[in-house]
């Protein structure tokens, strides 16, 4: 289940609950969008926590080595004939 599951089922479920007023002869919609909005609010508390405990067990770290400047010299030359006079 993902975040964006969780948030469907909750939209699906208040629009069921608020915004639908029909009856049918079986089943009340008005209780299956609040049953979808309870689902939906526990598929993201759910994926929240999956997040987190994938997130935990990995730490980035860098590591910088100081090295001491070196006495050598380096003299570089370049030359380019693709520069044309004017």
């Amino acid at each position: 289940m993902s975040i964006g599951l969780g948030v469907f089922l909750m939209a699906l479920g208040l629009i069921l609950a608020l915004g639908v007023r029909d009856r049918l002869s079986d089943f009340d919609l008005s209780m299956i969008g609040w049953v979808l909005t309870g689902v939906g609010a526990l598929a993201i508390v759910v994926s929240v926590m999956v997040t987190s405990m994938r997130t935990r067990g990995r730490t980035r770290s860098t590591e910088y080595v100081e090295r001491p400047p070196t006495t050598e010299y380096v003299e570089r030359r370049e030359r380019r004939n693709d520069i044309d006079p004017l």
